[in-house]
């Protein structure tokens, strides 16, 4: 087991190394050197050759009835820090502005714990690659990780919440975290001289045409009662103030609760630029990419035992939240085994991605007791 002193230093290890999406070997190095220190008695390996960065640490039951997957994401995002600390990032223009530093503690400590406590049930503790991009959960998927005795016949996950108190734990029914997709537009027309417009065809107008007839998606074609969003922040055409564009790239990003209301503003879409290529006699290429960016919804069973768990345990503050519209890439791997993803409460004033997110180390020691004494209430529970 590891003591609080050992978390803190865990933590500000983790918080110097940040590395981006599928380049996280000094993090998956540093783990496995944490792991190898733990009693080994119960614990199995495995590494996947094509997910190089990606870690799996079985931990053998005593008298199993199910594995219990626990996934934690271990990749950085592109954000030069601005913290101040004394431990900040040493990779400059990477920091660990998602709190994956301290996601990766929590699962240490309650690997640890378990490690040291052999469980009843299998544990599966997945330390994932590519949350920020690159879907890693559904690159894992795809190439077969999680079968035979790798395979959970239930997963769990955590993100960290700077909004709620800290080591609080929160959670609701249904879709805790929206499901994104990413929107590429290309438009192509005409490049020609500003005094005779005749003679070309404008992408800017165009592109302000297309802006404006899918921002009615929303208003007139979603329910009010169930949420979605499609936001452009970025619009590129043109180079010089007296000549027509002839081209533009519009780039936004689709959220939704559910998946069904996913596809129904994607097909809109398409149908609007269809429309809008032939208004304006431009070719418009639209290219949507979800990924494994499905949302995160949340087993009803498995979740309201999680749920009447923490409200119960006397250590434990439960805060019910409401759904968000964050992206968060567990939406796959819950889209495929029953689960319940949560939030750890780290109670910071800036806000997740911020250059300046410092959460509270006092959430780390809070989650882990909250996470191990669920898991053993858990498999304590025949079904």
């Amino acid at each position: 087991m590891l003591a609080k002193n050992d978390l803190s230093e865990i933590y500000q290890a983790l918080h110097q190394i940040p590395e981006l999406a599928l380049q996280e070997f000094k993090t998956k190095d540093y783990l496995l050197s944490i792991i190898k220190n733990f009693n080994q008695k119960f614990l199995e390996y495995r590494e996947i050759k094509e997910l190089p960065t990606a870690l799996l640490v079985r931990v053998k039951g005593f008298a199993p009835k199910r594995t219990i997957g626990y996934r934690c994401d271990i990749d950085a995002l592109p954000v030069k820090e601005q913290t101040g600390l004394s431990f900040a990032s040493k990779n400059n223009g990477v920091m660990h502005a998602c709190g994956h530093d301290l996601h990766m503690t929590v699962a240490l400590g309650v690997l640890a714990y378990f490690a040291t406590e052999q469980p009843k049930d299998n544990l599966l503790f997945f330390f994932q690659p590519a949350e920020e991009s690159e879907n890693g959960g559904k690159l894992a998927y795809e190439l077969g990780v999680f079968s035979g005795k790798w395979r959970p016949d239930e997963f769990y996950g955590l993100h960290d919440n700077p909004d709620l108190p800290t080591g609080a734990i929160g959670c609701n029914l249904g879709t805790l975290f929206a499901g994104t997709t990413e929107v590429d537009i290309y438009l192509h027309g005409k490049s020609g001289h500003a005094a005779f417009p005749q003679n070309a065809n404008d992408m800017i107008v165009c592109a302000s045409a297309l802006i404006m007839q899918a921002q009615t998606i929303v208003s007139r074609n979603v329910d009010p009662t169930k949420g979605g969003v499609l936001t452009f922040g970025e619009l590129k055409a043109g180079s010089i103030r007296n000549v027509i564009a002839g081209e533009a790239l519009i780039k936004g990003t689709i959220r939704g609760l559910t998946q069904e209301m996913i596809e129904l503003i994607q097909q809109r879409l398409k149908t609007i630029c269809a429309g809008v290529a032939q208004t304006y006699d431009a070719t418009i290429d639209l290219k949507l990419n979800q990924g494994g960016y499905l949302p995160v919804e949340n087993n009803d069973k498995l979740t309201k035992f999680f749920i009447e768990y923490m409200k119960n345990a006397p250590d434990v503050e439960f805060i019910e939240t409401t759904p968000a519209m964050t992206g968060e890439d567990f939406g796959y791997l819950l889209a495929k085994f029953p689960g319940t993803m949560f939030w750890l409460g780290v109670n910071d004033t800036h806000s997740l991605h911020s250059e300046c997110f410092t959460p509270d180390q006092g959430a780390i020691l809070k989650g882990i007791n909250a996470i191990t004494g669920f898991l053993v209430v858990r498999m304590k529970k025949e079904v």
